[in-house]
């Protein structure tokens, strides 16, 4: 297996000593190219045990807190930059192609009769941009206005760390992979739930992404692992059905 680096694969220290041992059973090679592992032989063990040896097993996991010391930091620093530009007022997002200045030019040639297409070609713009900054003067602007379903807001739900752990190691889209990334750890005991912050939709696409942790195939069920599921999953269902 070759990655580019280590949290490629991982996402913290909880797992990585676990899909360590997985590559181990499986006698499956791992090659790191970049990154302080790429320097370390992670397949050196003990002739008699087998266990990984000590201190590859200290570096492991010294380089792995490292680095999530290192994402999370990153993330309160982006964090703290957002808050920072609100309190100045600023929206965020992307910048409109079209001016705010040019607007009230761009209304009124469109009142006139110009085409969108001339429109675009005088200001250098694409003819989305134009439609956009016309789209309150488009006939059909306020029909899709009435049409439209009202946007999904943001719901926090407690997700299980056995279910954060499965779903660090799966194959998740961009959105799916952000909602966990950006989870807060709440160390519970001897293990942790990540509060996670998304839309209903995301949360049910990833209870949908943790139903192996149920067996299937001929591989049994993990206890812990199915609980931590059906918890998640009765913590999703509260938040009814999909419009």
């Amino acid at each position: 297996m070759h990655i580019s680096e280590m949290f490629r694969l991982v996402r913290g220290t909880g797992h990585i000593l676990d899909v360590l041992d997985v590559l181990h059973r499986d006698q499956v090679a791992l090659s790191i190219h970049d990154g302080a592992f790429s320097a370390m032989d992670l397949t050196a063990r003990h002739p008699r045990t087998g266990e990984l040896l000590s201190t590859v097993k200290f570096m492991v996991q010294t380089l792995a807190a490292a680095g999530e010391l290192q994402r999370d930091l990153q993330r309160e620093l982006t964090y703290d930059g957002l808050r920072a530009a609100e309190a100045k007022g600023s929206e965020g997002g992307r910048r409109p192609a079209v001016p705010t200045a040019k607007t009230d030019t761009v209304h009124a040639s469109y009142l006139e009769g110009r085409s969108i297409a001339v429109l675009a070609r005088d200001h250098g713009v694409s003819r989305g941009a134009i439609r956009t900054a016309v789209a309150d003067l488009l006939p059909d602007h306020t029909a899709i206005e009435e049409d439209s379903p009202a946007p999904e807001l943001p719901v926090t739900l407690d997700m299980p760390g056995k279910v954060a752990d499965f779903l660090r190691t799966s194959a998740l889209d961009d959105v799916e992979r952000a909602a966990p990334d950006q989870g807060v750890t709440v160390r519970r005991g001897q293990g942790y739930t990540l509060r996670v912050s998304a839309v209903p939709a995301v949360h049910r696409g990833l209870l949908a992404r943790c139903q192996p942790l149920d067996g299937s195939h001929g591989a049994p069920a993990v206890p812990a692992q199915r609980k931590a599921r059906r918890e998640y999953e009765n913590r999703v269902s509260t938040l009814g059905a999909p419009a």
